[in-house]
């Protein structure tokens, strides 16, 4: 609405807040109170179009930049509660009594004595005896009215007493068991309980600001060994980028027009969503880590669409990544180029996040959630699975060899070790991404080292393999991932290995017996 009838000082004015308003945007200083105002304003409508394309515009383009000004740690303490019940009071009505108790005093005060004249009239002290009678009547009469009143109101005060107790008790009740819960959670955390951990890191994301229209759809996965977290993380559409780059208002016509936005410029917008979104929750969760409970973070960001060409829902990942908190200290992200940053911790990134062209997970997060093995118990009893850490070497070869045979390889078993693991060498048929493929198993109980993730990239170039696959019945550390970060090698631990297991009908278990390394 381009409001003619103002006078100038009052279209000055308007101009006036509309800079204001527009530096603002430019410098995402609006607060929600300035957004409501410029929504409900009912001037100059291109303009005001404008300035709120600005203000999601700058929280599009600074999604990673924002979360660095701040600290996403959770204190424990901020979660404890800290309040007071309030004080017993009473409405004035009940804190005092109205009116106040009638004395006898005031009522034989009205009766007049008999003077010295009138007594010498007969019947006039029996006069003065009945008067006084009669306002002693008069007295009981009003007193026990008013304390009936007064009974009444102590009744009140007496109820009003009983359900504040009622109300303190109650509160003390709820504020010792909140606290507690608190310190449960905290003692949990500290001691590296993976339930806790979770619940921490889930609370974390949970409180993590992001602008208007973004899912914050994720699940947690947390491996006590190597201490690696894994999220599963629900990525915006592109829908989220606005398709319009201004409003404009032409005069003559009295009209408003929207100008398109280059679609290069919506595909580099989006491209850079999704790389912030991977690096600010990256980067949040090692932050907030106040115990070293992580050393590891594995993130898959998925988007939840629909496939033009045939109209079912599908969910193609993004991009995946897995890095250790040591190599991921050490970038200032406050200068980097996002993309280029991610390519060099190994990430896997769609080329065409804009048409949805997915990449494979890094990690399954099937594989390492304790709640897939729980859920699959609950069709199978665990009783009766074969335990694969009680397989003599041989069988656990046959067992890996076979595995990779039904997944599509064509394996050859080769020799075994002395560390009762498998060497074999594979072939992957698929076109371009297959070829030869070298597979080592351990069967570990501790953690896997950077050692033998070295042995298998050597065997790989002596057998000139163009892939290898490292299997394990345990666990991985850091080193062991950054070692494999940016080489043609795939780790599977023992969650992987049983995932994979029951992807092809091989129900088993993993555990470990006392003697094994």
């Amino acid at each position: 609405m381009q409001n003619k009838l103002l006078s100038i000082t009052e279209l000055r004015a308007l101009s006036d807040k509309l800079k204001l308003w527009k530096e603002k945007a430019a410098h995402g200083l609006l607060l929600d109170e300035d957004l409501e105002q410029i929504i409900k304003w009912p001037y100059y409508e291109s303009e005001k179009s404008n300035i709120l394309l600005i203000d999601r515009m700058y929280k599009l383009n600074n999604i990673l930049e924002l979360s660095l000004q701040s600290t996403p740690k959770i204190s424990f303490d901020s979660l404890r509660r800290h309040d007071k019940f309030r004080e017993f009071s009473l409405p004035s009505e009940l804190s005092n009594p109205t009116p106040k108790a009638p004395q006898l005093e005031e009522f034989l005060s009205m009766v007049r004595k008999p003077s010295t004249l009138d007594k010498i009239f007969p019947g006039s002290e029996k006069w003065y005896q009945e008067d006084l009678q009669e306002a002693k009547n008069s007295y009981q009469e009003v007193y026990k009215k008013w304390e009936t009143s007064e009974n009444a109101r102590k009744l009140k005060i007496q109820e009003r007493r009983e359900e504040y107790d009622k109300e303190r008790k109650d509160f003390e009740q709820n504020f010792k068991e909140h606290n507690q819960e608190i310190d449960a959670l905290e003692d949990g955390y500290r001691s590296g309980d993976p339930t806790t951990i979770k619940s921490y890191f889930t609370m974390l994301l949970e409180r993590s600001a992001y602008p208007k229209g973004f899912p914050q759809e994720f699940r947690i996965a947390y491996v006590p060994e190597p201490k690696e977290l894994v999220v599963e993380y629900e990525l915006p559409s592109l829908e989220i980028v606005p398709i319009i780059a201004e409003f404009r208002y032409i005069k003559t016509r009295e009209i408003s027009v929207e100008k398109p936005r280059k679609a290069a410029d919506i595909k580099a917008q989006y491209q850079d969503i999704v790389a912030s979104v991977c690096l600010r929750t990256i980067h949040e969760v090692l932050v907030a880590d106040q115990n070293n409970n992580i050393l590891v973070v594995a993130f898959n960001g998925f988007v939840q669409t629909i496939d033009p060409s045939t109209g079912h829902d599908i969910r193609p990942c993004l991009i995946s990544i897995r890095t250790t908190k040591e190599r991921f200290s050490d970038i200032n992200l406050s200068r980097i180029d996002k993309r280029a940053c991610l390519r060099n911790l190994g990430a896997l990134i769609s080329p065409r996040p804009d048409e949805m062209l997915a990449v494979k997970p890094i990690v399954e997060f099937d594989m390492v959630d304790k709640r897939f093995v729980e859920q699959s118990d609950i069709m199978s009893d665990l009783e009766n699975r074969p335990n694969i850490m009680e397989l003599n070497p041989f069988e656990f070869e046959n067992l890996v060899s076979n595995l990779f045979g039904q997944i599509g390889f064509q394996t050859k078993q080769t020799r075994t070790t002395k560390d009762s693991g498998v060497d074999a060498v594979a072939f992957d048929p698929r076109p371009i991404l297959g070829g030869k493929v070298v597979i080592q198993a351990k069967r570990y109980k501790n953690v896997v080292g950077v050692a033998a993730v070295r042995d298998l990239y050597g065997t790989m170039i002596n057998e000139g393999a163009s892939k290898g696959i490292l299997v394990t019945t345990s666990h991985y550390g850091p080193d062991a991932y950054d070692f494999a970060k940016d080489k043609p090698i795939e780790l599977i631990d023992g969650g992987g290995l049983l995932y994979l297991l029951d992807q092809q009908g091989i129900k088993a278990k993993i555990i470990m017996p006392e003697e094994l390394v």
